[in-house]
Parts: C-alpha cells; sequence; structure tokens
C-alpha cells in the first residue's frame, strides 16, 4: 500500500506583478504611512519608559499606573477553595477554584450566565440583584444546601475574587470606586461610587455565604495566574479589544503611596492602564487615519496607545484607507461598484484583517469571496493584492508598536530574561501577532542574532478565574501574617 506524504496547505507567496501602476504608487505610499522602523521602535519605548516613571509619581501623567493592593507573587503552595466572578461585557462567568496542596496546581469548575442587554442600561440594584443571583444558582448547583446552612451557622464564608474590568480607583484591594462605564454598559448612578457597598448588599439580601476579598482588573489577574504556573513570568498583557499591562514594582518606587510609608522593598502590582500612553502626541507615527479615528470616538484625545493597535481599532483603520482611496480620483480601486456598505463606520472588526491576512491562495479567491459576501463588492486581483497587503501592513503595526509597551517595562526594571503572559482576542487570534512583536522586541533590546529570545512572550493563564482566585488567596494570607496595607473591611476574611 502506498502511503502519501500528508496534504501541505497551499501556499501563497504574493505577485504584484499584474498590479496596475496606481495601485502599486498606492502600496508603497501605504507602506511609507503604515512602517515602523527600528529606530522609530527605540524612540517611542524610550519614551514609554519616562511615561511610566511619570505615572508613578505623586503628579502623575497619562499612563495611570495604578496601584492595586496585590502585595507580591503567589508561591504556588496556597490552598484553598474559593470562588471567582467575571463580569464580561456580554456574559458573566462564576468559577470555584480549588488550590491543592500540589505546588502551581489547580482545580476548577464554572458557569457562564449571559448578561441581559437591558441590564446594560438598567438600574443599579437590578444589576447587583442579577449577579447575585446567580452565583445563588452556582454554589446551589455545587453544593449541598445542607453545606451552605452549615457555613452561614459556622460563619464561613467562601472568599471571592472579583474580576470588575471597568476603569475603577481604587485605595483598598476590597474595594474600587467606578470612574466610567465602559463596553456598553451605561447605569445611572454607579460612576463615582464604590462598587463593593453595592455588590455585598445584594449578597448578603440572599444570606449567600460569600466575602468579597478582591476587586481585580483582569490584567493584574493574568500577571498573577501565568506566575502561580510559571515563576519566571514577570509581565502580564492583554491585547484584545483593549491594550494594558500590569507587573510588580517595589513600593519604594512609587511616590504616589510614600505616605503609607511601606517598606520601600515591599512588591506590589501595577495595573498600568497604558493604552492611554502618548495621549499628548510626542512620539507615536500617527496617520492621517488614526487622526480620524481619535477625532470621531467617544473621546477624542484619549487613550492613543489603544487606538493604535488594539482589536476595536484595526478595522476601522482598514476601512478608512479603502474608502479614501475609492474617493480618490487618480486611484481606480472598487470602479463603478457600491461602497455603502464598506462606508459604515465600525462595520469591519479585526477578524476581516485576520481572515485575509489567512488566505493561503495565490489568487486571493477567500479574499474575494469575503468582500463580495460582507461588502458587496466584487474586487479584481490586483484590488484584492492592495487590500492583503494592507492588512500585512496595519497588523504588522499593531503588532510592533505593542512591543514597545512590554520593551518599555523590562528596560525600567532592567529585566534581561523573562516570560511575559498575554492574553487577548488579538495576541491569540491574530496571524503572525505574536511573532512580529517578537521580532520587535528583537530590534529595540538588541538581542543578539541566533540565540534564543530572552523575553518570550507567551499565552497566559486564566486571568480572571484563576488569577481572581489567587488574589483572593494572596488577599487572605496577609490578613493572617498582619499586613493589612490596602485591605478595609480584614474582618471575615479568615
Amino acid at each position: 500500500m502506498v502511503e502519501f506524504p500528508p496534504r501541505r496547505k497551499p501556499s501563497r507567496k504574493g505577485s504584484m506583478a499584474d498590479v496596475p501602476k496606481d495601485l502599486l504608487e498606492q502600496i508603497k505610499d501605504l507602506e511609507r504611512l503604515f512602517t515602523v522602523d527600528q529606530s522609530k521602535l527605540k524612540e517611542v519605548t524610550d519614551h514609554f519608559v519616562k511615561e511610566l516613571d511619570k505615572g508613578l509619581s505623586v503628579e502623575g501623567g497619562s499612563i495611570p499606573m495604578n496601584p492595586t493592593w496585590v502585595m507580591g507573587y503567589p508561591d504556588g503552595h496556597e490552598t484553598g477553595t474559593f470562588l471567582a466572578l467575571d463580569m464580561g461585557g456580554t456574559n458573566l462567568r462564576v468559577c470555584e477554584i480549588i488550590l491543592p496542596e500540589e505546588k502551581g496546581e489547580f482545580e476548577i469548575i464554572q458557569s457562564k450566565y449571559r448578561m441581559p442587554e437591558e441590564l446594560k442600561t438598567g438600574d443599579s440594584e437590578e444589576l447587583w440583584e442579577y449577579i447575585a443571583d446567580c452565583l445563588q444558582q452556582f454554589i446551589e448547583y455545587h453544593h449541598e444546601v445542607e453545606d451552605l446552612a452549615d457555613m452561614n451557622d459556622k460563619q464561613h464564608k467562601l472568599p471571592l475574587g472579583f474580576t470588575f474590568s471597568f476603569p475603577a480607583t481604587q485605595e483598598y484591594i476590597d474595594h474600587g470606586v467606578l470612574q466610567r462605564w465602559t463596553k456598553g454598559f451605561d447605569i445611572a448612578g454607579v460612576e463615582g461610587k464604590d462598587v463593593a457597598p453595592l455588590f455585598e448588599a445584594a449578597l448578603e439580601k440572599r444570606s449567600l455565604p460569600i466575602k468579597l476579598s478582591a476587586l481585580i482588573n483582569d490584567t493584574t489577574g493574568t500577571l498573577i495566574a501565568s506566575h502561580y504556573t510559571d515563576d519566571t513570568m514577570q509581565i502580564g498583557c492583554i491585547f484584545g479589544t483593549g491594550c494594558n499591562a500590569a507587573y510588580m514594582e517595589n513600593c519604594g518606587s512609587v511616590p504616589k503611596i510614600a505616605h503609607y510609608d511601606l517598606p520601600r522593598d515591599m512588591p506590589i502590582a501595577i495595573n498600568c492602564e497604558y493604552g492611554a500612553f502618548d495621549n499628548e502626541h510626542v512620539v507615536l507615527p500617527r496617520t492621517p487615519f488614526d487622526l480620524i479615528i481619535d477625532e470621531d470616538s467617544p473621546r477624542p484625545g484619549q487613550q492613543a496607545f489603544e487606538k493604535m493597535i488594539a482589536g476595536l481599532y484595526l478595522g476601522e483603520l482598514f476601512r478608512l484607507v479603502l474608502v479614501d482611496l475609492h474617493d480618490n480620483k487618480n486611484v481606480k480601486i472598487f470602479e463603478g461598484q457600491d461602497i455603502g456598505k464598506l462606508r459604515k463606520a465600525y462595520s469591519l472588526d479585526a477578524s476581516f484583517l485576520s481572515f485575509i491576512e489567512e488566505d493561503p491562495f495565490e489568487n486571493l479567491s477567500e479574499t474575494g469571496e469575503l468582500f463580495a459576501k460582507e461588502l458587496g463588492i466584487q474586487a479584481n486581483k490586483p484590488e484584492l493584492e492592495l487590500c492583503r497587503r494592507l492588512a500585512e501592513l496595519i497588523g504588522t503595526r499593531a503588532a510592533r508598536l505593542s512591543a514597545c509597551g512590554v520593551a518599555a517595562i523590562c528596560k525600567k526594571k532592567n529585566i534581561q530574561s523573562c516570560h511575559v503572559g498575554a492574553d487577548g482576542s488579538v495576541f491569540n487570534k491574530y496571524p503572525h501577532f505574536k511573532a512580529r512583536g517578537a521580532q520587535a522586541l528583537r530590534e529595540i533590546l538588541d538581542w543578539p542574532k541566533g540565540k534564543r529570545d530572552p523575553v518570550d512572550i507567551r499565552a497566559a493563564e486564566d486571568g480572571s478565574g484563576v488569577g481572581a482566585a489567587l488574589i483572593a488567596a494572596l488577599t487572605i494570607k496577609r490578613v493572617k501574617a498582619g499586613n493589612l496595607a490596602g485591605i478595609r473591611h480584614a474582618e471575615g476574611m479568615v
């Protein structure tokens, strides 16, 4: 019997031989516009380091650099049963995480509950009631009713880590004042208020044996969960709809918390919120299309870095360029076609570009079908070649600029070698994002060729589930040790 080798995926080398001169010139212009070379990467990174420092100062800066009151990493010997609650834009996720005796191990059971659209713009009390109801359903399903009654009788409550990934100010790990709603939420009477007592009141109303031990951001959870299973992880990142990073700082290097008189060498996790980097527009290589995205956004002048690299904006950049080319009388693209669907703002997302970059065929047939199906545009081969190159340029620029934030933290902390835990839809699903980011890191940090990269960006552990539970465990460990810095309600935690 003849055995055939495995079938190879069709390879696509790409050819510009049949692209008309006017389109070739446009492609070259786009390459000049969107390419970020090594010297620019280094310039961005050096400015990034200064802005990270400024964010830690008493005066502050564009990057918030929020102290999280997570004081150190897990050592792998944390044990117990913990709940984790992850409040996202679409779903509510409830987890029970068991940390066994084995170092760095965990067991998890979880359930997802749909977040009703009407709750996102409804009444505050209804939101917290719904969340408490989901928690009640979860623990009643996974625990005997007698066990729950026994917990209440003995005042033994399940510690909970709450991943509340909305901008919040935290003076304590178990509280957080909502700065503003995002992700489509707009519930009156919550912004500017501490969400912890609102949540706890709903738990108490149902007599649920749950104690809020930590309110966390998903990026901080990513850092802690990743370090738990790999102690060389020193930075946690999110590259998805938005972008962010968290890392461990020394209290002595955070002037804005100096009044707490904490030991200078005590570690504290910093949630950078660095999507706001370069809001002053000093160094980022913004194109005319980036300016349009900023001007037409709900908050112009904010989140400058995020608007150049996050998944929410990559499709819109692509769309703006194509509309501009079509409307340019000197360029012949999509001639005589109705581009009404393409004119609709934010009608394309990062997955559209991802699909184009993954098209394996020489004639870009899958991209052609995508344009026909989604936009009603019959694109010819040269037009498809331009679209393919544009997607590559936008995706590559995002990956290369994203490396600047990681490189800046490494330079600031003098990290020579580490693993970086990354999560988010762009990192996990966008083709070549990781490889392009790694190449940019090599260029910024001048690593010698032919050797293994000393800073390696890897897929992170579950930050909003396992990370939240671990941070709850770390908080309880601190209470037992008498280290109550940044803990408001230590009573009932042990």
